[in-house]
């Protein structure tokens, strides 16, 4: 369901659901889930998540007006929300794309779990959670697992170089 929503145009969805393996947080990630809430769940806690969806949303419309990035054989348009990868199109879920943008504004750079809480999911001063790792491995898989190096203990960057 959640990726025939998303063939259209991107959406943000928030799956509500009482599954809580790992496995099935990863599965609803995989498939396109922008954040992932169990059973039972806190009310203030559902309205803080779907605040920060649609600030994810805002912050998209704002990224209208920049130029094209281009990162050795990635090349990103934010405004179209498009990426292509060489001659191909890369088909991203909306927070893979926004993760992806955040790392690609400092390319090189390590950046903060914490931080890409904040700026891609709208939590300031999360920590301990392994939503941003679940996206990266997606994000990788996708772009290719050299472009995304690990900082153990710190975070992750976006390598700009071609892969060899």
């Amino acid at each position: 369901m959640c990726r025939r929503i998303q063939a259209d145009r991107p959406v943000p969805v928030l799956m509500l659901t009482a599954r809580i393996d790992e496995t099935d947080v990863l599965v609803g990630l995989g498939v396109g889930a922008d954040d992932y809430l169990t059973k039972p769940f806190r009310m203030r806690e559902l309205v803080a998540r779907v605040a920060a969806l649609l600030r994810r949303v805002d912050r998209a419309a704002e990224l209208a007006g920049r130029q094209a990035l281009e990162l050795g054989d990635l090349r990103l348009d934010a405004a179209a929300r498009r990426l292509w990868r060489g001659e191909d199109e890369v088909r991203l879920t909306p927070t893979e794309f926004d993760l992806l943008v955040c790392l690609a504004a400092t390319p090189g750079v390590v950046v903060s779990r914490e931080r890409l809480m904040a700026d891609v999911w709208g939590w300031p001063g999360a920590s301990g959670t392994r939503t941003v790792d679940s996206h990266i491995k997606g994000l990788r898989a996708k772009v290719g697992a050299d472009r995304i190096r690990t900082v153990h203990g710190v975070g992750y960057s976006l390598e700009t170089g071609s892969p060899e």
